[in-house]
């Protein structure tokens, strides 16, 4: 949904009816979406990728998901038909070093296309969170949440780290009590919320940062002309 977004705001000759026949999002195979981290082993050893995906990185031992993106990576080089364009999008949970991974793999080969990275701070939620504004008839559940956390759950997403999900400072827990757990509700704070507000309150969480990837990474991929360059 974000790519979408910003493929139409900054590309001048599409707009969002345009979309699905300028695009396609999948997987390894057309009838898939998308590629599950937790299926990248299972296909890389399918794959016979078993004796080519460890090593170093450019001298240095691979970081969290070094491994994993390098093998997701090496499937979609593999494929008949190659994407123009891999993202590689994952939680942080924490962990400092799953950035760094991910771009040790984007920087190990000249790859045969653009690939892109999101890393979520720490989780996808906070994401979700920075697109939520209070409709009249959930300020009081805002302020609720707020006085529970001791801190502004849009603003101060970034503090939402809990691992265990219902913990107090779980980000999983606040988005379902501002949204009331209604997937609908959810989506519209990625699809709705202009792209400047998701990038302002993104910055610490993540988002801010996938959103100039996109720009600068996937854009190009479409070719033409941005709005308001030439």
């Amino acid at each position: 949904m974000l790519a979408d977004r910003v493929l139409v705001h900054k590309i001048d000759w599409l707009d969002a009816e345009m979309l699905d026949m300028q695009r396609q999002w999948r997987g390894l195979t057309s009838a898939t979406s998308f590629l599950r981290w937790d299926d990248v082993g299972a296909e890389a050893a399918r794959a016979g990728f078993k004796h080519v995906v460890f090593g170093h990185f450019s001298g240095e031992p691979g970081a969290h998901d070094a491994f994993a993106a390098r093998k997701a990576l090496l499937l979609f080089a593999a494929l008949d038909r190659q994407p123009d364009a891999v993202l590689l999008v994952r939680d942080a949970d924490k962990d400092s070093e799953r950035r760094k991974g991910l771009e040790q793999a984007r920087a190990d080969k000249p790859w045969p296309f653009k690939v892109v990275i999101g890393v979520a701070e720490p989780k996808r939620e906070c994401w979700v969170l920075a697109g939520f504004d209070a409709r009249e008839s959930e300020e009081g559940t805002l302020k609720q949440v707020e006085q529970r956390l001791s801190f502004h759950p849009v603003r101060d997403a970034h503090k939402l780290t809990a691992r265990e999900h219902g913990a107090k400072n779980d980000a999983k827990k606040a988005l379902e009590e501002l949204t009331s757990g209604n997937m609908e509700r959810e989506r519209e704070c990625l699809r709705d919320t202009p792209l400047q507000t998701l990038r302002q309150r993104g910055e610490q969480v993540g988002l801010t940062g996938f959103l100039s990837e996109l720009s600068e990474r996937l854009v190009p991929v479409m070719g033409g002309s941005q709005r308001g360059e030439k």
